[in-house]
């Protein structure tokens, strides 16, 4: 007759196993791995708000050194303007290609501003001569040699402006 060799683990209870020892490790590394998770995806977000400011800030700055090339041309136009021409032909021509340029600044937020009369302000103003007018205070506008521009709220270039001093 066979016996069967049984051996003590065999026979008595399969050894212990620490079941929720084992379950709360696991639990703790799934909540650790999914921290990581949560993180990495937020150091993602904030990856592409930052990419997308780089970007548009670069996209900015160039804009922005375009349309400072284009100023001083709108100005050119601006003067022709101011003389007699006798043709009827190229004073339309002129017009509408200042008009034209305009539209385009326009419609890139940029918008001319005047300060002809009021007190000078560096901020708006790159004072470039001072003149005798005593019939306003010190330190008022008298002349704009080049009108001063923005975009949105920012000043583009400032205007170029005379100032009135009372000794001249």
């Amino acid at each position: 007759m066979e016996r069967s060799q049984a051996t003590p683990a065999q026979d008595g209870p399969p050894p212990e196993v620490d079941l929720a020892s084992e379950l709360a490790s696991a639990k703790a590394k799934a909540e650790e791995n999914h921290n990581k998770f949560l993180y990495a995806m937020a150091d993602f977000e904030n990856y592409k708000k930052r990419m997308e400011r780089d970007i548009e800030r670069v996209a900015g700055h160039g804009k922005r050194r375009l349309i400072e090339k284009l100023l001083p041309v709108v100005d050119n136009l601006e003067r022709a303007l101011e003389h007699d021409i006798e043709s009827e032909g190229m004073l339309a021509g002129l017009k509408s290609t200042l008009k034209g340029f305009e539209q385009v600044l326009a419609s890139e937020g940029v918008r001319s501003y005047s300060v002809k009369g009021q007190p000078f302000d560096p901020n708006l103003a790159e004072a470039i001569g001072t003149k005798k007018a005593p019939e306003v205070d010190d330190e008022t506008v008298v002349e704009e040699a080049e009108r001063g521009y923005k975009i949105g709220d920012e000043v583009l270039r400032p205007a170029k402006v005379i100032v009135a001093k009372s000794g001249g």
